[in-house]
């Protein structure tokens, strides 16, 4: 398994003419799948995290797949990957696919809990622009997200944060910051790193030493470690923080409803969702099946109106109008961030975070 890594200019090809062509091999594909595949009456069990993601897999996925396969699709909400792999490792999987970010199904990989991909079943991946490491042995990226910055609008007198550096720069914009704690996903190291000035194309492999150093300058300021996607946007809008990182997307609510908040995207720490089998599921054909749906450029434009989550086919922002599509994967924000080293964090994710925890309670 390797990092999530965009190919930028691979990417900004595909979303404009050479898109067209994926858009028919995508239909053709679909076509050959309406009238060869087989109609099925089977369940396939789908586990993802719930709440409005899954929602809107419901409405943008699973039941237009169900429209047209007959195959009913279940959700389970497991919420623990220790939860999931003791079912697989027992034999006993309560769930045919796994919708999950791409770190933990490399986890999976590791632990031989899922099964190897088969890509001649999966036609809407071919030639589809999908970066190549999101085209992984035993799992296939479905929806890319971001964590960015957030403040408030009404302080700092009218100036706004642009970068990592001004939210390290609590002289030129005070007030109490907020983090992710590891119980939501890798530390933020790269956020400081970005702030003592290492560049986006030298991130990796991250500098620990460096990255602890640029912490402890920031670490009486940082008051508040988040655990849900929630969580930032409520602190934001009550005050209790200045600035935070964020997952892009979860504060927009507050942000319809007048609250004073905004994002910047300079230095968005990028992942993505991914789906991979689980060893021992009941029903692997189907799993394939809903995959290969989930990939099509119309498919994946309707879940990232019905969620801001970018498409991992490029061919999908031709569906999307422009004022939608501020999203990680769009052509505006490509050059802007990074994308996480996937590999680089299972491999470190264990040390990083024991002396995380230590600093947080320094």
């Amino acid at each position: 398994m390797t990092d999530v890594r965009i190919g930028r200019r691979a990417f900004l090809r595909a979303v404009g003419g050479v898109a067209a062509g994926t858009v028919v091999t995508a239909c053709d594909d679909r076509s050959r799948q309406r009238g060869d595949a087989p109609q099925s009456s089977k369940t396939l069990v789908v586990r993802d995290i719930g709440g409005a993601y899954g929602a809107a897999n419901r409405k943008a996925v699973y039941e237009p797949f169900s429209k047209e396969t007959s195959i009913k699709v279940d959700v389970v909400n497991i919420p623990r990957y220790a939860q999931m792999l003791a079912q697989i490792k027992e034999g006993r999987p309560q769930f045919d696919l796994i919708d999950i970010d791409m770190s933990a199904l490399a986890r999976f990989e590791r632990a031989d809990a899922t099964l190897e991909l088969d890509y001649d079943r999966l036609k809407n991946a071919r030639n589809a622009g999908i970066a190549d490491s999101l085209l992984a042995s035993h799992g296939i990226g479905k929806n890319y997200w971001a964590s960015v910055m957030a403040y408030r609008t009404d302080q700092f007198g009218g100036r706004a944060p642009r970068s990592w550096a001004d939210f390290w720069d609590t002289g030129a914009f005070p007030g109490v910051r907020a983090l992710q704690s590891p119980d939501a996903g890798p530390p933020e190291l790269e956020f400081a790193l970005l702030a003592d000035g290492v560049t986006l194309d030298r991130l990796y492999p991250l500098d620990i030493d460096r990255a602890f150093r640029v912490l402890d300058a920031v670490r009486d300021d940082v008051r508040e470690f988040w655990v849900d996607g929630a969580t930032p946007g409520d602190l934001l809008e009550r005050g209790a923080v200045t600035l935070s990182s964020v997952w892009h997307g979860r504060p927009n609510a507050l942000i319809k409803r007048g609250a004073p908040l905004a994002y910047q995207w300079n230095g968005a720490r990028r992942q993505s969702n991914g789906f991979g089998i689980p060893k021992g599921a009941r029903n692997v054909d189907a799993a394939y099946r809903l995959i290969d749906f989930a990939l099509r450029p119309e498919v994946q434009s309707s879940f990232a109106k019905a969620y801001p989550m970018g498409p991992v086919v490029p061919a999908a922002y031709r569906y999307l109008p422009r004022e939608a599509a501020d999203l990680a994967s769009s052509p505006e924000h490509l050059y802007t961030g990074f994308d996480l080293d996937v590999d680089w964090w299972v491999k470190n994710s264990e040390a990083v975070t024991k002396r995380w925890r230590q600093w947080a309670r320094s």
